[in-house]
């Protein structure tokens, strides 16, 4: 395997609207590049942080780096589980894949051709305007749709969805806003008659015995957050949840996510998947990921419509479905380099 020559990153804004911004990692080795991204977290503090553990840290590590297979690099470098280290992960398997040729789902072991496609709809102050979102994203082809959730914003706009669409796979988000008071559990005991696909993110992260306490109250799966391989394999042993949520960031790349699906999968668990960042980028790996035959529900892997196209094709969802790349090498998108680094607002480069 050529060694790791290079690593640019570039933080790079969207031109227009709401200015929602990534890093992007650019990994050289050989002929080939690798491509990766972080959606920007926690504002100005979070991206100066996220860049400089890449810039000081794992960069440095990467360049010169003797490695066979992507799963060595997370360890040899020590990338650890966070957003930046996601971007360096996926860029080393895009990498790896380029240069053996290989699609990027067949090299994680994904076995199918196109990915069944969700939405997530977030609080809004008027059910009128929850409802015609949600009959956008479900005219759109999506089978899943993930409704934000909060304590006094929640079996009402759940039974407004459920009656419109009694079909519709639907989760609901508590972004850990609840607690085990008895109005709280009350409720969450009461959104389990809607037929929910799952209840996610229920109780503070962390407080697995809280989450099986209440996974045993309930017929609808909870899906506990799980941000390390260590926490999914306690939730599992708690029986602390049904449902994984797959997400590349919070796990820190590809690398440790397929693992998690491993396990998840074995456990008999559901799981989707979701991308990351608005370029096109941290979609196209989801994408990959949610190839694997363990990813049992519909999965937010597309870039919304009407956007900047960075990559190409677009991951775009065309009547609730996105095509898995398995006729290009890699994540099976050409990236639009020249202009990556004409919007970019922030750029390091480190060589052999």
């Amino acid at each position: 395997m050529p060694l790791i020559q290079g690593c640019d990153a570039f933080q790079v804004a969207m031109p227009r609207g709401r200015r929602p911004e990534s890093v992007l990692v650019r990994l050289a080795g050989g002929d080939a590049v690798g491509w990766g991204e972080m959606a920007v977290p926690g504002g100005a503090a979070g991206a100066d942080a996220a860049w400089a553990d890449i810039e000081t840290r794992m960069a440095p590590a990467l360049i010169g780096l003797d490695w066979d297979r992507p799963e060595d690099v997370s360890a040899a470098a020590d990338l650890g589980a966070s957003e930046a280290a996601a971007a360096v992960d996926t860029a080393c398997w895009d990498l790896w894949c380029r240069t053996r040729g290989l699609p990027l789902a067949h090299a994680l072991g994904g076995t199918r051709t196109s990915i069944v496609t969700g939405a997530r709809i977030s609080p809004e102050p008027a059910l009128d305007t929850v409802s015609a979102r949600v009959n956008k994203a479900v005219g759109a082809g999506h089978t899943r749709v993930t409704l934000d959730i909060r304590p006094g914003w929640d079996i009402e706009p759940v039974r407004v969805i459920r009656q419109a669409y009694p079909a519709l796979a639907l989760v609901a988000d508590a972004g850990h806003a609840y607690t085990e008071s008895p109005e709280h559990l009350a409720v969450l005991e009461a959104l389990d008659a809607y037929g929910l696909a799952a209840v996610e993110r229920p109780f503070p992260p962390g407080d697995l015995a809280a989450h099986a306490r209440l996974q045993l109250r309930l017929r609808t799966a909870v899906a506990p957050a799980v941000g390390d391989l260590e926490t999914l394999d306690a939730a599992l042993t708690a029986e602390a949840g049904r449902a994984l949520h797959l997400r590349l960031d919070r796990l820190g790349g590809l690398t440790a996510a397929r693992s998690a699906h491993d396990l998840a999968y074995a456990a008999g668990w559901d799981v989707w998947c979701s991308g990351t960042g608005a370029f096109g980028i941290g979609q196209a790996a989801a994408v990959a990921l949610a190839a694997l035959p363990g990813c049992t529900l519909p999965s937010d892997v597309s870039d919304p419509a009407g956007g900047p196209v960075f990559v190409t094709p677009p991951v775009r969802s065309s009547g609730g479905v996105v095509g898995v790349p398995l006729t290009q090498p890699g994540l099976g998108h050409e990236i639009d380099e020249a202009r990556i680094e004409r919007l970019a607002t922030r750029r390091m480069r480190l060589t052999a």
